[in-house]
């Protein structure tokens, strides 16, 4: 684009802040200084650009370059393979040798998805394993890593590792009953060699905020439950990040095949197929259109980093490093003609404090998207404001003067302490959809709610007639 064209297209934006905006970060002390905005039509056109070439601290919104790339790169309809491998002779039901699980990636291993790996297996006329069961997870090449290590709390489920072969995010499930003289609470699986210490007390509260009121610690080998629960909650299920990915396989194997009336006496422990292995089957991960949607609703950090992995390994062959993942995503930004000189990239879900990436390179990303194939798997995987995921409960109405937004935007957020970030799609004045960019990287980060609703129901109702960023001519026409 010629140099005049360019400067006369960015001079049509506003270059200041919608005055709603603006007035919401000065009430919450925030500056302009710390903020990156970029609102555009699908066409590029821009209506508000605002420290748009600033680096930030995107936080989760990464995942939107994570999932994208994958979309774009993949297809919608490509699935991640776990295939299973015999290491022995099967006879009348029963295996003589070991049974191999060898990831392949798949970002979607729930417990139910590896019950019905398992329960092909059953099928498949298994049901004694007189040898070993075999985890391997050769696909990644990436080393283990402290889960508390970014911020000090290892039991967190988004701060789950990830593995080529992981079951349930890396996750165990605390069930807890809360009764009237007393709370109970076991582990759904149980881990080999963890203790539950239940100090648990019960409480006569409300059951609003009841996971604020009990806390989960790992000392050593004992998982010391401590706080109070009330009588109101009844039943109540926690996810915990407690074992390292093998231990976690190994603990729901156990659990699933003996439910499925399986046997097995030998050891779960790390291994590949010997050289006289024969395959038994393959199974598939659900496509990679509903992957995305998991990822960028439910903001999955574990399945974002796979997917960055994976990236890395299809374009540059297995086994899958960090390094590939971000070599990946930045040659397809380069064969799209997406440059992106503030992008800096860690793991692709925005878990990171190293992650950066401006307003207007995401929104180039965005407007981008809008134009290909892939655009309707991509928005579709956003969630609905005010509706569903991340944003059930978001700019519903609630508070004074506060507005119900729900159903007007499709957006990604991500927060980190000093980190309150939006982007995606926004419904404009005549039906269309408007690509809607908000960063903000300050202290008083957590305070920037009415300036996200703000910022967001000016891009949905402006229009050219309307005086320039006045958002309130524009919600009287």
């Amino acid at each position: 684009m010629p140099v005049l064209a360019g400067m006369a297209i960015w001079c049509s934006a506003h270059a200041q802040l919608p005055e709603p905006v603006a007035k919401a970060l000065a009430q919450a002390g925030i500056p302009d200084t710390h903020v990156g905005v970029a609102v555009q039509e699908l066409d590029g056109t821009p209506l508000v650009l605002h420290g748009e070439e600033r680096a930030f601290n995107p936080a989760s919104v990464m995942k939107l370059v994570t999932t994208l790339a994958a979309l774009d790169s993949l297809g919608p309809a490509h699935t991640f393979k776990t295939l299973v491998w015999l290491d022995g002779e099967l006879k009348e039901g029963v295996l003589n040798g070991n049974l191999v699980l060898q990831g392949g990636g798949d970002p979607g291993m729930t417990q139910e998805r590896f019950w019905l790996l398992l329960r092909e297996l059953r099928l498949r006329g298994i049901r004694e394993i007189r040898g070993d069961v075999l985890l391997d997870n050769g696909y990644y090449a990436i080393e283990a890593r402290d889960p508390g290590a970014f911020d000090q709390a290892p039991l967190r489920p988004y701060n789950a590792q990830p593995a080529a072969l992981l079951v349930n995010f890396n996750t165990q499930n605390l069930r807890l009953c809360a009764l009237e003289d007393r709370v109970l609470a076991s582990l759904d699986p149980g881990i080999e060699g963890v203790r539950l210490e239940n100090r648990l007390q019960p409480s006569t509260d409300g059951c609003n905020g009841w996971g604020d009121q009990l806390s989960a610690r790992l000392d050593q080998t004992t998982l010391v439950l401590e706080g109070r629960l009330s009588s109101q909650c009844g039943e109540r299920a926690l996810a915990l990040n407690l074992a390292s990915p093998a231990a976690n396989v190994a603990a729901w194997f156990g659990a699933l095949w003996r439910e499925l009336g399986g046997v097995h006496a030998g050891r779960v422990r790390e291994g590949a197929p010997g050289p006289g292995a024969g395959l038994l089957m393959a199974f598939d991960s659900p496509p990679l259109s509903l992957l995305a949607r998991d990822v960028n609703k439910h903001s999955n950090n574990v399945m974002a980093k796979m997917l960055f992995l994976n990236l890395g390994a299809a374009r540059y062959g297995a086994p899958a490093t960090w390094e590939k993942g971000e070599r990946a995503i930045r040659a397809w930004l380069q064969e799209k003609g997406l440059d992106m000189p503030k992008l800096v990239l860690e793991n692709g879900s925005g878990l990171s404090r190293q992650e950066r990436i401006s307003a207007a390179s995401l929104a180039r990303l965005l407007v981008w998207a809008s134009r290909q194939p892939v655009y309707f798997e991509f928005a579709a995987s956003l969630p609905a404001v005010g509706l569903e995921g991340t944003q059930k409960n978001r700019f519903k109405g609630n508070g004074p003067d506060a507005k119900d937004l729900s159903g007007r935007a499709w957006l990604k957020s991500g927060s980190l302490n000093g980190a309150r970030n939006l982007a995606g799609y926004v419904l404009s004045p005549d039906g269309g959809r408007r690509v809607l960019v908000f960063f903000i990287n300050h202290p008083n980060a957590g305070m920037a709610a009415r300036a996200q609703e703000a910022l967001l129901d000016w891009a949905g109702a402006y229009t050219k007639s309307a005086p320039a960023g006045d958002a309130r001519a524009v919600n009287q026409q």
